[in-house]
């Protein structure tokens, strides 16, 4: 192999003689960053191939590793005393993030399909999941299917029939005491099965009223179809043109409103949680 550094040679104690030349708190600190060859008092001369809190670890020309304390003026930098510390994290820059806020998988092959799902009340919620979902979903393998209204819920489970390794997380809109969804949720009966959902009437409503360039979604009288009253207040046109406009100004997950991120989240945790397939 290759070295990756010079063979030093210091002797068995490299501080002896030089630590009366310079107080401690005198000797410079150091960044023990990936490569950085240096030698600890004891002798051991390596690169730094790992550090944190509880030490750096070095690797000599051999490829012996060997983890020391980061102790103040305990290491040598091209013969002199330096005191190795923790190098900064630098965080990931704007363009390596998902949608999601995640970190983004460059190359990504998106893993087989796992058997198990989440799924949601409608193609506007699947939607919107792809929007700021998409990447974290394609990276686990998670399919999100429609329900085409959670009033199909309890038939889809029995068919689907949810196991440990096959599990169903399921997306609500609109699930508040007292509500249609909060009754037929509550019949859900089984530890395979996770139900989230949001106070929202429509998942719409979650998009937060600045990303679609309104100051809040309007107030619809009880009786008329939300979305219809929506686009009718705001001179949308019909719903599928409004969805438009609303699926367009999502740009990432700043755009949603609080109890729908953790929702989701929530949910995608479950379906990749442990012995899950």
């Amino acid at each position: 192999m290759t070295p990756r550094y010079g063979n030093a040679d210091y002797g068995p104690d490299v501080l002896a003689g030089r630590r009366d030349r310079a107080p401690v708190s005198e000797v410079p600190t150091v960044p023990a960053t990936i490569d950085l060859v240096v030698e600890d008092v004891g002798g051991f001369c390596g690169a730094v191939v790992h550090c944190d809190r509880v030490g750096v670890t070095l690797e000599d020309r051999h490829g012996v590793r060997r983890v020391f304390p980061l102790r103040p003026a305990g290491f040598l930098l091209e013969g002199r005393p330096v005191t190795l510390t923790v190098p900064p994290r630098t965080p990931p820059s704007a363009g390596t993030r998902s949608a999601s806020g995640s970190v983004r998988v460059e190359g990504l092959r998106a893993r087989t399909a796992r058997a198990s799902r989440i799924w949601v009340e409608g193609v506007h919620d699947a939607e919107l999941l792809e929007r700021v979902w998409g990447h974290d979903l394609r990276v686990e393998g998670v399919v999100v299917e429609p329900l085409q209204g959670v009033d199909h819920l309890a038939d889809a489970l029995a068919e689907f029939g949810p196991q440990s390794h096959r599990r169903v997380g399921v997306l609500v809109d609109h699930l508040v005491p007292g509500s249609k969804e909060s009754r037929l949720v509550a019949a859900v009966d089984s530890p395979h099965v996770l139900v989230t959902g949001h106070p929202y009437v429509d998942v719409w409503e979650a998009v937060r009223p600045s990303a679609v360039g309104i100051d809040a979604w309007p107030s619809i009288p009880r009786g008329i179809e939300w979305k219809l009253g929506v686009c009718a207040e705001l001179g949308w046109g019909e719903p599928a043109e409004g969805w438009r406009r609303v699926l367009a100004g999502v740009r990432g997950y700043r755009d949603l409103e609080t109890p729908l991120i953790g929702a989701v989240e929530r949910l995608i945790d479950f379906v990749t949680g442990p012995d899950s397939d």
